[in-house]
């Protein structure tokens, strides 16, 4: 086997073990009486299948010259991700539209914003987000000190 397609082949496997993973978490959750005719396990199984359709594509023709990306690059990615996990903590702590202007915000800069457009774009994506989910739709969102 050339060397070359065996990193795409690793990363394809690793896609399709989450997307299994992720199936069967979806499986397990329960549904309750008063549920929809679609069930809460519809939307996380077409992920799981987007997720896993893609990786078998991923596996089954890789990139014949892939390219890796430099150092910088893989940390800007690995604190954007931080980012993502220190939004989910403090979710529950900060409420969701404090949380969601912090990380919307960062992650805007880092794809290019100037700082102040930013703040204010993260501003605007969490305000419109409560308001579309909360407000119109009226689904539970986190609340946070200030009570929304």
């Amino acid at each position: 086997m050339n060397t070359r397609f065996l990193s795409d082949r690793i990363f394809g496997l690793v896609g399709l073990a989450l997307a299994i993973g992720y199936a069967l978490s979806a499986r397990a959750i329960e549904e309750s009486f008063l549920s929809d005719a679609v069930g809460p396990k519809a939307f996380p199984l077409i992920i799981a299948a987007v997720l896993g359709l893609a990786s078998a594509v991923i596996v089954l023709r890789p990139d014949p010259d892939p390219v890796w990306l430099a150092l910088p690059r893989l940390a800007e990615i690995g604190a954007a991700i931080l980012v993502m996990v220190l939004y989910a903590r403090f979710l529950p702590v900060a409420g969701f539209v404090i949380a969601t202007a912090f990380a919307a915000t960062y992650l805007t800069w880092r794809l290019g914003s100037r700082p102040i457009a930013s703040v204010v774009t993260g501003i605007c994506i969490s305000l419109g987000i409560y308001a579309v989910f909360h407000l119109a739709l009226g689904l539970s969102l986190a609340r946070g000190p200030l009570g929304f």
